[in-house]
């Protein structure tokens, strides 16, 4: 049976001023980071919506009708303000649904929530993703550090993996690829929570993959990247890279 997967965020635009001697001008350019799990997703049980952090101001849904459309939601690299502060809040002062109780309610009622790291997951770039104490914290198996949670790994390293038997990372034995940061979270304590991927020690034991659960909903989180910068090429082209994703979505959507 098809799943229906929202992904939110993962795209930037970029304003650069180029200068040639006496003469100067600017270009802007629009990016986009998923294109790695787009590819991978192809093809496969799940059916996904790649909705840019740009249009999610706007058309990320107000009511539970609308996220009653999707069987997950991925939030990737999108800050909270993006979700808080759409144009009738932000420009006109005018009252809307908090989308981010929406997201809440919404899982503890049987939907699955993955977050994935970035500049603006979790807490992010000098703490300006914003994801501590709001209602999306609630339903994570994580908590977001009150500061800049990015550790950068420009040498590289590989993950280690502490629940082998875990559906998450079924039929994946062997050494991962590089992964070049994360985001540093806290793991809950409690027996639904599981740690099925961390750093090495020597690289802090940081959390990767934690696995839990919400009401009667499901949520994970992977605090590295879905593609570069923090996950090296060698990751996004390994034959792990889709694997991986379709392992994670299928354990979020085989609630009871």
């Amino acid at each position: 049976m098809t799943k229906k997967v929202l992904l939110v965020g993962e795209s930037w635009i970029s304003s650069a001023t180029h200068y040639k001697g006496f003469d100067q001008f600017g270009s802007v350019t629009f990016h986009l980071g998923a294109e790695p799990l787009v590819r991978a997703l192809e093809g496969s049980e799940f059916e996904l919506t790649y909705m840019t952090a740009h249009d999610a101001v706007e058309k990320f849904p107000f009511e539970m009708e609308g996220l009653d459309a999707y069987d997950t939601i991925i939030l990737s690299d999108i800050g909270a303000n993006s979700l808080l502060l759409p144009p009738a809040v932000w420009l006109h002062s005018k009252t809307v649904p908090n989308r981010l109780k929406l997201i809440k309610a919404w899982v503890e009622k049987g939907g699955s929530l993955l977050m994935v790291g970035g500049y603006f997951s979790f807490q992010g770039i000098d703490g300006k993703a914003r994801w501590r104490r709001t209602p999306v914290e609630d339903v994570l198996p994580v908590t977001c550090l009150p500061y800049d949670d990015r550790v950068e790994i420009p040498e590289g390293t590989a993950p280690v993996i502490t629940k082998a038997d875990h559906p998450t990372v079924a039929g994946m034995a062997g050494e991962w690829p590089l992964l070049l940061g994360v985001n540093e979270v806290e793991v809950r304590e409690r027996a639904d929570v599981e740690v099925v991927a961390r750093l090495p020690e020597d690289q802090g034991g940081h959390p990767l993959l934690v696995t839990g659960t919400f009401g009667k909903g499901r949520s994970a989180v992977w605090t590295s990247d879905i593609g570069p910068h923090w996950l090296s090429p060698a990751f996004c082209e390994w034959e792990g890279y889709g694997r991986l994703w379709k392992n994670i979505l299928g354990w979020l959507n085989a609630k009871a």
